[in-house]
């Protein structure tokens, strides 16, 4: 049996993490579909339709359920009018973007200094595990904020948002594959390489980056939903994303003062927040315990295993 068929036999015993995989799926279809739903509805998410709110009521939307119809299927928002649907769409596409391209940015560096402390000499090892424990205890979020207020207003924000946690956010990456590298090295199959006058570079390309496929794939899945979060959050408090680009965070930070007047404000973006990160989390998990099968799932739902009866 293949590899990739054992991994997806895997897979299929457990129901969570393959619901989980088609909440995801569907969610990149939506983000990816984005201007073509919008189309669809014939709305767009920048467009203010101050009409469609009850200036005199402080900007409530006009009409049941905060102004649903057929022209705007989730309603509109607040003061503003604009169309609720267009905005979730497309701020879905900033915040699976961001926290995709912020794994990818934490995942290569965390890899490039892990294996180079791993594979290198003592006091490599010592120089890059002493600045990675510095990267680890540094306050992402404090830091975060300090640096989204220093750079110049024209950079694209999504673009400095992932960058800002890719660059804040690798040191776990590295801890991880540095300690899986140590062990590696040890291996025969890898000291024969090295004994027989391979460079570094091509044994750590040729024999342990292959191998530290599963455990790199592994913590990135667990990685993306954490991002989102952190996202989220940079956008909560005003320096992440900001209007009239739309993102579930920022949505939220103007949905803040509205949960009683328009609740759908207020409960569609946190909503498409706990699936997302549920779904990715749950998803993390089910490839994680796919990759490894001697490691439990930390979830007890959904995962197909059976306890094995004690023998009497």
């Amino acid at each position: 049996m293949t590899g990739k068929t054992a991994l997806w036999r895997r897979l299929r015993e457990q129901p969570a993490a393959l619901a989980a995989a088609g909440v995801v799926a569907l969610l990149v279809c939506v983000a990816l579909a984005a201007p073509l739903l919008t189309a669809l509805e014939g709305q767009d998410p920048t467009t203010y339709h101050p009409d469609l709110v009850d200036s005199a009521r402080g900007g409530v939307p006009i009409g049941p359920f905060g102004g649903i119809s057929g022209d705007h299927w989730l309603g509109v928002e607040p003061q503003t009018g604009r169309d609720l649907f267009a905005r979730l769409v497309h701020g879905a596409r900033v915040s699976l973007g961001v926290a995709l391209a912020a794994t990818v940015v934490q995942v290569t560096i965390g890899v490039a200094v892990g294996v180079a402390a791993g594979f290198g000499g003592h006091r490599l090892d010592q120089v890059l595990s002493r600045a990675t424990d510095v990267v680890v205890a540094l306050p992402l979020t404090v830091l975060a904020l300090a640096l989204m207020t220093v750079v110049p207003s024209g950079f694209p924000r999504p673009v400095l948002v992932a960058l800002v946690i890719g660059l804040l956010a690798w040191g776990s990456v590295a801890k991880v594959v540095r300690a899986q590298t140590v062990t590696l090295k040890a291996l025969d199959h890898v000291a024969a390489a090295r004994l027989s006058g391979w460079g570094s570079v091509r044994v750590a390309r040729r024999e342990l980056l292959p191998a530290l496929a599963a455990p790199v794939l592994t913590y990135a899945a667990l990685l993306a939903p954490a991002n989102i979060t952190v996202e989220a959050a940079l956008s909560f408090l005003g320096v992440g994303v900001r209007p009239p680009t739309p993102s579930w965070g920022q949505m939220l930070t103007a949905a803040d003062v509205w949960y009683q007047a328009a609740p759908q404000y207020l409960l569609l973006p946190a909503g498409a927040l706990f699936v997302t990160v549920l779904a990715l989390t749950v998803l993390g998990d089910g490839v994680r315990t796919a990759l490894d099968p001697r490691a439990a799932s930390r979830l007890r739902i959904g995962t197909g295993r059976k306890r094995e009866e004690a023998p009497a």
